[in-house]
């Protein structure tokens, strides 16, 4: 299997002409090869843990803390110099933005439109965001992406599939809801839900909720007629480094755009431009995953969110448009000693943080519930998208992320998640109906650390049981099985994921 799959994985690497043009790597020795192929063969014994999986980071695992700052450790392994630097880059991921002009000229260059004043206001304690309570709460850690039907002109040669898209002429391709002082907002979420009823095999009634997202209180006339959004709500940070240096080639293994195995599950990578490198790369980061590396989210997060230019995102305008004129003529922060509002050095120490957060160590990996929970998540068919385990590149420049047995239960494909999960906005090479598989390391904490269990690209779940229900298309076989468990099957299933 092992030989089939490094086979697949080859001719679509050399379809795409994708490598790991990120990563300093150590070639892999065919010894190599064989132990990690042995090491991340699918459990079947479910009596007992099995090695190192109370550890889904590896030796970047950290203590599961029972307090908010679960997530904020930097990586068990670190070494004591380069967790000075972690805490640098925790620094500025904290660091409130204000307008130009300020007398911190470190610090200026908000905006002029923005979504948050920082990072950490968004990732708070680096952990999943939520939407708004209701109408007195405000909608920090989710906006909406915008973009209108591309041309011709728009479509990218170099990437097959590739699915034309381009800004909202007046809005750009992320609606901001704050602005500086003299400014107008683009717009206010607001979000109304419908319930639905759904009966499981054991009587238990769930309650599903529906979001209608509008985007309220226009600042800059109407919205293109067709135009696409797509509710966005921050994701947690931990484990970023580690899905980083897993390999292209052994992520292309798992790909399988046409269901050759015939088991309903058809996963795709999406292939996105990096800025950086200057070649189609492997998306992995975003809910789309529509950046190639940390780096160049963190750039994009800096422009789209809190209007910060940088080296890779040049304007100092941030992400107003052409037809924003005030916005366009407004002071920026840019053309000092730093030359844009966060110079290489900043824009490295924050990705450097991003890349070093740790993931906590499972809890109750050895319990009877759990185990059995463990079983049903194989039998059910989660881990055809989830994928339990890999191993990372063996790196020259990176310690923290070399080499390790990691356990992030996520493909980083895309899937057709079926009509109820679309936003039927593309990205790159994913459908309006496609989503990355999304990492369950660490989710069991959620609560714990963000206040709240909200789950799904919006999230609209408030349970991990309503995530599950809320997954359809390919998904569909899995959801129905649980629909189907026993009470003490589905407390089981439920178990084993919070203790991810």
């Amino acid at each position: 299997m092992a030989v089939v799959l490094g086979a697949a994985a080859t001719a679509q690497e050399q379809a795409f002409n994708l490598g790991d043009p990120h990563l300093n790597v150590v070639a892999r020795t065919a010894d190599e090869a064989a132990r990690i192929a042995a090491v991340t063969a699918l459990a079947t014994d479910f009596t007992a843990p099995q090695n190192f999986e109370e550890k889904p980071a590896g030796a970047a695992t950290v203590r599961a803390r029972k307090t908010a700052d679960a997530y904020s450790q930097p990586s068990g392994n670190i070494t004591f110099e380069d967790e000075l630097t972690f805490k640098v880059g925790n620094g500025l991921f904290r660091k409130l933005w204000v307008s130009t002009p300020a007398s911190t000229l470190a610090s200026d260059g908000l905006g002029p439109l923005y979504n948050a004043r920082s990072c950490q206001r968004c990732h708070l304690k680096d952990g999943r965001g939520h939407p708004p309570e209701g109408p007195n709460d405000n909608a920090i850690s989710m906006f909406l992406r915008i973009s209108i039907p591309g041309t011709v002109d728009d479509a990218m040669a170099q990437i097959s599939d590739y699915i034309a898209t381009r800004p909202d002429p007046s809005y750009g391709t992320q609606l901001q809801d704050k602005a500086v002082l003299g400014h107008a907002a683009e717009y206010r979420l607001e979000i109304t839900y419908e319930e639905e009823v759904i009966t499981l095999a054991d009587g238990q009634a769930v309650s599903l909720r529906h979001p209608t997202y509008t985007a309220a209180d226009l600042g800059y006339g109407p919205l293109h007629p067709e135009a696409m959004l797509s509710p966005r709500v921050a994701p947690q940070m931990i484990g970023l480094g580690l899905l980083e240096a897993v390999s292209a080639a052994d992520i292309l293994a798992g790909a399988d755009p046409d269901d050759a195995n015939g088991d309903g599950i058809s996963g795709r990578p999406n292939i996105v431009w990096s800025q950086v490198h200057g070649q189609p790369m492997l998306g992995r980061f975003g809910l789309k995953a529509g950046n190639p590396t940390i780096l160049e989210q963190s750039a994009a997060a800096f422009v789209g969110d809190i209007g910060i230019s940088n080296p890779i995102f040049t304007a100092g305008s941030g992400e107003c448009t052409d037809l924003q004129a005030d916005c366009q003529a407004a002071q920026h922060g840019d053309g000092d000693d730093r030359v844009f509002e966060i110079d290489a050095e900043g824009l490295d120490l924050v990705t450097f943080y991003s890349r070093n957060l740790g993931v906590p160590a499972r809890r109750n990996v050895g319990g009877a519930e759990v185990l059995r929970g463990k079983e049903l998540f194989y039998q059910t068919g989660c881990t055809a998208c989830h994928t339990p385990n890999f191993v990372t590149q063996r790196l020259k420049d990176r310690p923290e992320q070399s080499f390790q047995l990691i356990w992030p239960f996520t493909d980083m494909l895309l899937h057709d998640m079926g009509p109820a999960l679309a936003d039927h906005r593309p990205e790159a090479r994913a459908t309006g109906s496609e989503w990355r598989t999304p990492p369950l390391w660490g989710i069991g904490l959620t609560r714990q650390v963000s206040g709240h269990s909200y789950f799904l690209h919006d999230g609209r779940a408030r349970s991990l049981l309503e995530a599950v229900l809320w997954h359809g298309g390919e998904a569909a076989g899995q959801r129905d099985a649980v629909i189907q468990l026993s009470t003490a099957d589905r407390d089981a299933l439920i178990a084993y994921l919070e203790s991810l």
